[in-house]
């Protein structure tokens, strides 16, 4: 039998059962299996681990440095390299997954763990593609089993206060937002060139289980792996894609917001392989109880470009400008949040501190989820607000593409509805070997 019938037969006799939930014991561990495992999916791996009720029980990475790595942490999971095989093999051996990998390899793990009744952290954004955010959501609805959105600054205190004091109604209605992330890109490639004739592997990667999905390209030293794959436009989801679900996390609570009916790129653009460098773009919402207006727009700046300053003010006690914040203008007042620190509600005078709200205690994001497995609740960033979530920043980052044309986005189809080519980038195909029933 060759590898890909043993993974077709071995997936369809383990992965169509409900998963054996150990969890459902107050006294058993959880058992987690971890797919990629350096860097952020590391992170997440260690942070999830630290729950009294975890046990890591297999680690897959394509990288074997990575895996090795891990492997020091928790000697007695097994190991893989490939989550195909890993998934299909363990079946009731695990009761949980963590996705840490590269954006373009987010939703094939996902899908196929959640149709196996297992329960889901996923980082952001969600999935590069906005049919296979939506497949995620969907296959997690039909599977009633607990996920969480890797966007972890939801849980701060300083989020859920911003997110109370609009609802409170201390600026007013919300007439207009502005976002901006300025930090530098220490993702960007060293090499940009894309040669035909590849560079030596390093040792234990295994280059075609990284390309995953997509078709492969030569091996470039400094160009993709380990972490500059965030630029190219076939993997990763450029600045936006990156920070966004984080910046616009507040605001889509608060406002009780839905995804974008149409989003235009004013500055910058990209045409080839990687992703621009910079951007503004414009992002328009139908409007809720709590916005001015029957729509909303949302300005997101990002690479350098700076907000607009007739409409941003800053509080006194600040003296620098912030890399990174959000803006949000009231009919009677406004609200300036640096991005990871506590909100300031302007004016200042006519909001003083006894006002602000009292009483939040921390969250750990990671504990939020094995909490909710452990007791049957709903976890934080489940991906009934982690889908739409995302979806509102993809439509964003397809502007890139399309400088200058506001493209529509109907929500009900997943569809862009008057622009042909940007309606090519809802969806994706997927190579052989790689597909996944419903996705690509």
């Amino acid at each position: 039998m060759n590898r890909r019938r043993f993974l077709q037969t071995t997936a369809a006799s383990t992965l169509g059962f409900p998963a054996i939930l150990r969890s459902a014991s107050p006294n058993s561990m959880l058992q987690v299996a971890s797919i990629g495992v350096a860097r952020m999916g590391g992170r997440t791996m260690q942070s999830v681990a630290t729950h009294e009720k975890v046990k890591i029980v297999s680690i897959c990475d394509v990288d074997a440095a990575h895996l090795a790595q891990a492997a020091k942490l928790f000697p007695d999971a097994s190991q893989h390299k490939d989550w195909r095989e890993m998934l299909a093999k363990l079946g009731d051996k695990y009761d949980a997954v963590t996705v840490g990998t590269p954006d373009h390899s987010h939703a094939g793990p996902c899908v196929t763990a959640l149709r196996a009744k297992k329960h889901v952290y996923l980082q952001k954004p969600m999935a590069p593609t906005l049919h296979e955010c939506r497949v995620i959501t969907e296959e997690a609805k039909k599977a009633g089993v607990v996920t969480q959105l890797g966007n972890q600054g939801r849980s701060s205190i300083e989020a859920r206060m911003t997110v109370q004091i609009i609802q409170s109604g201390a600026i007013g209605k919300v007439k207009e937002v502005i976002m901006w992330e300025n930090k530098p890109l220490s993702w960007w490639p060293k090499n940009t060139e894309l040669r035909p004739q590849a560079d030596v592997l390093p040792e234990g990667l295994d280059w075609d289980l990284w390309c995953g999905v997509r078709n492969p390209v030569p091996y470039l030293k400094d160009t993709y792996h380990p972490q500059n794959w965030r630029a190219w436009f076939d993997f990763g989801c450029g600045e936006m894609g990156d920070m966004g679900c984080h910046h616009f996390d507040a605001t889509f609570d608060a406002l009780k917001l839905t995804t974008p009916t149409r989003a235009r790129l004013t500055h910058g653009g990209s045409s080839g392989a990687l992703w621009g460098e910079k951007r503004i773009v414009e992002l328009d919402f139908p409007g809720s109880e709590y916005t001015a207006e029957n729509t909303l727009r949302i300005t997101w700046n990002d690479g350098g470009m700076e907000p607009d300053m007739t409409k941003v003010k800053m509080p006194k006690v600040l003296t620098k400008f912030p890399q990174s914040g959000t803006f949000w203008v009231g009919t009677e007042g406004s609200i300036f949040k640096p991005y990871g620190q506590r909100p300031f509600v302007l004016p200042e005078d006519s909001f003083p501190a006894e006002k602000y709200p009292k009483g939040l205690k921390g969250q750990d994001h990671y504990h939020d989820w094995v909490d909710a497995i452990l007791t049957g609740k709903k976890s934080c960033a489940d991906f009934s607000h982690g889908g739409p979530l995302t979806e509102s920043v993809l439509v964003g980052t397809i502007t890139d593409r399309f400088p200058g044309q506001w493209l529509e986005f109907d929500r009900e189809t997943c569809q862009i509805t008057n622009h042909e080519a940007a309606n090519k980038l809802v969806k994706r195909a997927y190579r052989d070997g790689w597909k996944v029933e419903g996705l690509g």
